[in-house]
């Protein structure tokens, strides 16, 4: 009977430490709100796609929560294509957090192109941080 016991203690604690752990990994998944881009794409990342479903199912679970996706570009290109990119990137994010149980109305989308750089150095570090989606809390 002890053994049984100190057994289920064990499974306690273990289970107790994956939900901490559980917990943890969302917490981290929704302080992660920007998603970085590759030139000239509008398709986030594959490794994105798990913080990304921890912001669906945030959403899904608050239904009075809303939140802004806004998209970015670097400063190569057109003012209008760069809108463009942003926006797209934008909606892909979006459509993304749709499929996986947010709702539309919970979100707003808006492209800011290359009007808004996160860092306005010239390399191609800089245009890195510029090609974004930043997910902004209402």
């Amino acid at each position: 009977e002890a053994t049984t016991r100190r057994a289920q203690e064990l499974e306690s604690e273990r289970q107790a430490r994956a939900a901490a752990a559980a917990e943890r990994m969302r917490r981290s998944a929704l302080a992660t709100r920007v998603f970085y881009f590759d030139f000239d794409t509008a398709e986030f990342r594959p490794a994105d796609r798990g913080v990304l479903d921890y912001h669906a199912q945030d959403l899904a679970s608050n239904s009075n929560k809303r939140i802004r996706i806004e998209g970015h570009a670097d400063e190569r290109g057109t003012r209008e294509y760069n809108l463009a990119l942003g926006e797209r990137r934008a909606n892909n994010v979006i459509d993304y957090l749709i499929v996986n149980g947010a709702s539309r109305n919970q979100i707003e989308a808006v492209s800011y192109g290359e009007e808004r750089p996160a860092d306005r150095s010239e390399s191609e570090a800089s245009y890195q941080r510029n090609r974004r989606v930043e997910i902004v809390l209402d």
